[in-house]
């Protein structure tokens, strides 16, 4: 069987790694090369998966046997690295946000239509069971017109003190990642954009930290407007120990609740607990229908979901989230921000 050629340009983000670990394992692709400007964590974990080595980024781009690098680099150097991987003939599978300015974005995305290579963005709340059915319900029409979605999607991390301090560290800093709103909630929007297939026409927000102060921020909350009358609250924060309820849908016939969909609950429940419920006015009998699909045992395994569909969109030639999918997460964000900082609704398109 023939193997892709997978290669890494920057261990920064965990995630990568993450996907490593799963493609190691896989028939039909193999690790070969990395770089990484941080030496010592490069050869470290490219040693871990038997990978080569370079401290010099133009020597492993210009590898004729690598077909598509996955790029983990800090969010603020995303375009520079996804743009000369693209113009060295590559595909790549970029680490999310895309980028910390839509302007970063455009250069991607021109950079990826003048290459003609597959381009992606990794968001692996796609790739979930749960999220993929409560797509396939809200768009055959099982809840009717859907009047509010609220969706939450947080982590614990501020609180671990080797996060904040430690390798990691560029999580946390506005140069590297504006603010943790901006690294996590984009998960929630990019759910959000992609479960509507629509951009909103307003936004207000607040935004701010609430608990710690080692963040430009770590709480946020965002309500979103859209031309048919539909409104979503996206919550996020990177301070939130525990919860239970990740996504309510409430339409005219239905409503689905997803409880365990995020990093904070999927792996602190009972072991009776319901990852996905629906209830319909036609059959109000039924009383909560379970969907019966399985709550993961971490987030962690979420996360590690997203290298099975990646090898099999880059061997079909299709993506698993495209450069312009990628940018609407990234303008929704950044339009929130503007909203909490000025106290003043937001529309769209929104422009920096």
């Amino acid at each position: 069987m023939d193997k892709l050629g997978i290669g890494v340009l920057s261990f920064a983000h965990g995630h990568i790694t993450t996907y490593a670990t799963q493609i190691a394992a896989f028939p039909d692709a193999r690790l070969l090369a990395a770089w990484d400007d941080d030496e010592e964590r490069g050869r470290q974990t490219a040693g871990r998966f038997g990978m080569d080595y370079s401290a010099d980024l133009e020597t492993v781009l210009a590898r004729p046997d690598v077909d598509c690098f996955m790029i983990g680099c800090e969010t603020n150097r995303h375009a520079d690295v996804a743009v000369a991987a693209l113009e060295a003939g590559k595909a790549v599978l970029l680490q999310k946000p895309m980028a910390l300015t839509l302007a970063d974005c455009d250069r991607i995305i021109a950079a990826a239509d003048r290459s003609g290579r597959w381009f992606s963005l990794a968001f692996q709340m796609r790739h979930d069971p749960m999220n993929q059915k409560m797509r396939e319900l809200v768009r055959e029409g099982a809840l009717g017109k859907v009047g509010t979605i609220r969706r939450r999607h947080c982590i614990p991390v501020l609180f671990n003190r080797d996060f904040v301090e430690g390798k990691t560290h560029w999580h946390v800093t506005a140069e590297a990642n504006k603010g943790m709103f901006f690294d996590d909630a984009t998960h929630a929007l990019d759910w959000l954009a992609w479960m509507l297939d629509e951009m909103p026409v307003s936004v207000i927000a607040e935004i701010d930290n609430v608990l710690t102060d080692v963040a430009p921020d770590d709480t946020g909350v965002a309500i979103y407007r859209y031309a048919g009358g539909l409104f979503a609250e996206v919550y996020n924060s990177s301070v939130t120990l525990a919860g239970e309820n990740t996504t309510e849908i409430y339409g005219d016939r239905g409503v689905l609740i997803q409880n365990h969909g995020d990093a904070v609950s999927t792996s602190l429940r009972s072991p009776s607990a319901i990852g996905l419920k629906l209830y319909q006015k036609d059959k109000a009998d039924l009383g909560w229908q379970d969907l019966g699909l399985p709550i993961p045992a971490g987030q962690g395994d979420r996360i590690a979901g997203v290298a099975r569909p990646f090898i099999d969109g880059l061997k079909a030639g299709t993506p698993l989230c495209t450069a312009r999918e990628g940018r609407r997460s990234v303008e929704m964000c950044l339009a929130a921000y503007r909203a909490a900082e000025t106290g003043r609704r937001v529309r769209f398109p929104f422009e920096e």
